[in-house]
């Protein structure tokens, strides 16, 4: 039987996973080749193939945007986005990253996000708290909703989500992790996302302090390729109920 895998052990294939996806990305002359998809670029397929062989090796269970799902059964699930945010890659704008999700029949339990144009890391454990850089992590608490700066990701809103302002930057790890560590206030779903889209960000912002919830309070953690889900997060109480009553108008 083998050992079971330790959270830092865990850390340490995310850590190597996201240095292939890297050298990944410097081995791509033309980043605005496209993929397979329509909505695939050829780094999503470049990067993906490195993040493949080293959780391959691991002997993980696998759950990527690019390939599917791979040893479905395993105790410890790797969900992967290689770039989150590949659109704002081939236009060499700054907010794509690589999301990296450990997770367990308890849901997530490593994570790491790192902006693949700036460097900055976050990553968590369950129990443990959250990071950015190696210092910990602590979401400030969210002003009043009529001072607060929300990001919204998944289509253009139905109506103005009644905070101060919002943005939508397009890369939904790093939106989240924003809300994390403060820069904005709130997250907000105008539509719904695959598990790799989010699962990592939900857990460094759970550690960091911030309010995560589904919006149908399903569970945000799942091994579907195809299921999505709709998360709701905030800085506060107050601006989470905002958030939670206005996407619920919105349906």
């Amino acid at each position: 039987m083998s050992r079971p895998i330790s959270d830092d052990d865990l850390l340490d294939l995310l850590r190597r996973t996201a240095e292939a996806v890297r050298g990944a990305l410097d081995g791509v002359d033309d980043w605005m080749a496209r993929g397979d998809r329509h909505d695939q670029y050829a780094i999503d397929l470049a990067t993906d193939a490195a993040a493949l062989a080293v959780l391959r090796d691991a002997g993980v269970g696998i759950l990527s945007e690019e390939s599917g799902l791979e040893r479905a059964d395993a105790d410890t699930m790797v969900i992967v986005d290689p770039v989150d945010g590949s659109t704002n890659a081939s236009l060499q704008l700054p907010w794509y990253c690589t999301s990296l999700c450990a997770a367990d029949t308890h849901g997530a339990r490593v994570a790491l996000v790192e902006n693949l144009a700036l460097g900055t890391r976050y990553e968590a454990v369950r129990g443990s708290g959250a990071t950015r850089d190696g210092e910990a992590l602590v979401t400030p608490a969210a002003p009043p909703v009529d001072s607060s700066i929300i990001a919204l990701t998944g289509g253009v809103p139905p109506a103005h989500p009644g905070t101060w302002q919002f943005r939508v930057f397009g890369a939904a790890a790093l939106d989240l992790c924003a809300v994390a560590d403060g820069r904005f206030h709130g997250w907000l779903d105008v539509g719904a996302h695959p598990v790799w889209d989010y699962a990592a960000a939900v857990l460094i912002c759970g550690e960091a302090g911030a309010r995560v919830a589904e919006l149908d309070d399903l569970p945000l953690i799942h091994r579907s390729v195809t299921d999505k889900r709709t998360a709701v997060v905030a800085g506060s109480d107050a601006l989470f109920d905002h958030l939670l009553a206005t996407r619920r108008a919105w349906r």
